[in-house]
């Protein structure tokens, strides 16, 4: 596995990504070519359908509502696995507004073949 920081830190802060195209190469180089995006009401297949999947949720929390997605304390990494916990809150400071955990396994080449999100809070 590659440094799991710097993993972790172009994980989160692609769900921030103004950028149509950076989010695309970003996709392209963090997950396989068929992986899994996996969360209890939404199932992302391929680059093509967890581009629209993060999309969807940059514009609707980030560009509509003003929030930021950061990481939280708890990452950890080992066997082609990490975990790791984020936050949602206003980009202007304030209280947290969500709470998540995302578990991804990967592939041999280091890239995430199935990610599962489950919203704590």
């Amino acid at each position: 596995m590659t440094d799991i920081k710097q993993f972790v830190d172009r994980y989160i802060n692609i769900w921030n990504e103004p950028d149509d195209a950076a989010r695309r190469q970003t996709i392209r180089d963090l997950w396989q070519e068929d992986a899994r995006h996996l969360a209890r009401t939404l199932e992302a297949i391929g680059h093509a359908g967890i581009e629209t999947r993060v999309k969807n949720a940059y514009d609707k929390w980030v560009k509509e509502k003003g929030n930021v997605f950061r990481l939280r304390d708890g990452v950890d990494g080992h066997h082609n696995t990490i975990k790791l916990r984020w936050d949602m809150l206003p980009a202007s400071g304030g209280e947290v507004i969500s709470v998540g955990f995302d578990f991804l396994v990967l592939g041999d080449d280091g890239r995430i073949r199935t990610g599962y999100q489950f919203i704590e809070a």
